[in-house]
């Protein structure tokens, strides 16, 4: 097993030991050198759960901490990450309506927010389609996501969003209407041009100019843990093996390595990652 002389963090990683890779996954990411994972909940259908009312998301969020504590018997430090999945909206469309499907997922955040609360999970996640959807349902999804920053500010937690490719500036106002920080907004699978703290794919190939720069962001695999989907979107072992590479590279710096991995999801996170 690779000893890490610092912290290395992915942000965003799906492990799911029904059938997925599970532990295996993880272990895979402790190999390389991980220490430190943000865990997040997975979508309903993932579980085969079609959800009629918000308290139908509670086996999701139970078994995305029952995984959080089998990994921390690994030696790795777990932060669960709760939440709906923005594209449930329109995946239940054949029985739901987007209407009822937008007061299912508010209502779903409520409950994980109750897990943030009682400290079981350390941030909330929301967005919107990153696909095309009608006025209808785009303004449906801002409205959960909008549902979700209230919450994020009335939990003081932070808050990832999945949502369409850019910069989601839009985001930062809806967030201080909520009464919360944008810089505790994570744009996952970001890019650089967004205001909010941005979490980039490990294989980002701009990583070394945003470090010359001082930018402060996060990385992550996204790493799915399904066999349909195999290495989706990037393995387990990415984000440690990148980081590796590229310090040893001279392309980023150990100062780097400090601020993405532990400095920067620290403040965001509001958790303290350390070795």
């Amino acid at each position: 097993m690779k000893k890490s002389p610092f912290p290395i963090t992915d942000d965003h990683i799906h492990i799911h030991p029904g059938t997925g890779r599970g532990l295996e996954a993880a272990k895979d990411f402790q190999k390389s050198g991980g220490t430190h994972i943000f865990l997040v909940s997975l979508p309903s259908w993932s579980y085969g759960i079609v959800p009629g009312k918000g308290e139908d998301y509670r086996p999701v969020f139970e078994a995305t901490l029952k995984t959080a504590a089998a990994i921390r018997e690994l030696g790795l430090t777990v932060y669960p990450v709760l939440g709906i999945h923005p594209a449930e909206i329109t995946y239940f469309s054949e029985i739901r309506t987007e209407g009822e499907m937008a007061a299912i997922m508010q209502a779903g955040l409520d409950l994980a927010a109750r897990y943030v609360a009682d400290g079981s999970a350390v941030a909330l996640k929301s967005g919107r389609p990153h696909y095309p959807v009608g006025p209808g349902c785009w303004d449906l999804s801002n409205a959960v996501l909008a549902h979700a920053l209230e919450l994020g500010g009335a939990c003081g937690c932070a808050v990832q969003i999945h949502a369409e490719t850019g910069p989601c500036t839009d985001v930062v106002q809806m967030a201080e209407q909520a009464g919360m920080d944008p810089g505790r907004v994570v744009k996952h699978f970001a890019t650089p041009d967004t205001p909010l703290a941005p979490s980039f794919l490990a294989r980002d190939e701009i990583i070394p100019a945003l470090c010359r720069e001082g930018r402060a962001f996060t990385m992550e695999s996204d790493y799915m843990d399904d066999p349909a989907r195999p290495g989706a979107v990037i393995g387990p072992r990415s984000v440690p093996r990148i980081t590796t590479r590229l310090l040893a590279g001279g392309a980023i710096t150990g100062e780097d390595v400090h601020r993405i991995h532990a400095e920067t999801p620290s403040r965001v996170y509001g958790v303290e990652i350390a070795l």
